[in-house]
């Protein structure tokens, strides 16, 4: 691995210990779950590459970190304040999966579209379902939950930003993913 490369996920892990800290400093658990969570996911990257042999480039690596990144800090506030947030990590997110099932879908010669979009909208529903059954426990338990349901309108706009996010890779996947999903 590069200097580079190993660099992209130094500095989301450095950035999210901040959020770690900030949340421990707030007594905000669902920052400090979302922070363990997301530097966990930072190894994604490399153990994609070692277990399936495949090379990342650095802006794909930092794709995926900075997904990481933009969920955690969110809880920190711009999940409330900026009213976009939502729909970027639900797109970024969203797109990481379809780019996953677009090269497994290409790498065995089955038309991508269906499969792409199939598993955004059924992730993003499983998402939204997982999301309101801790909110659902939480709020039983009289505890701080570590995700927060908006509502019906959310969950819907939710949806559509994780296929907005699989349509980007549909357009863009032969670019951008081209050479991963070649049939070996």
């Amino acid at each position: 691995m590069s200097t580079a490369e190993q660099g992209v996920g130094r500095e989301a892990r450095y950035t999210l210990l901040t959020v770690f800290l900030v949340g421990l400093r707030r007594r905000d658990p669902g920052a400090v779950v979302n922070a363990v969570v997301a530097a966990i996911g930072t190894y994604l990257p490399t153990v994609v590459t070692r277990a399936y042999g495949v090379k990342l480039r650095p802006w794909q690596r930092a794709y995926v970190n900075s997904a990481m990144v933009t969920h955690a800090v969110g809880m920190l506030g711009p999940y409330d304040d900026v009213w976009w947030w939502d729909h970027l990590t639900h797109a970024h997110s969203s797109s990481i999966l379809a780019g996953i099932v677009y090269v497994a879908s290409r790498r065995k010669d089955r038309d991508p579209v269906p499969r792409v979009v199939a598993a955004a909208i059924s992730l993003g529903f499983a998402w939204e379902l997982l999301e309101y059954a801790i909110h659902a426990t939480a709020k039983r338990l009289d505890l701080e939950p570590i995700l927060v349901t908006y509502g019906r309108k959310d969950t819907f706009f939710d949806i559509v930003f994780d296929l907005v996010g699989a349509l980007l890779v549909l357009a863009f996947g032969d670019r951008v993913l081209g050479e991963f999903a070649a049939n070996e």
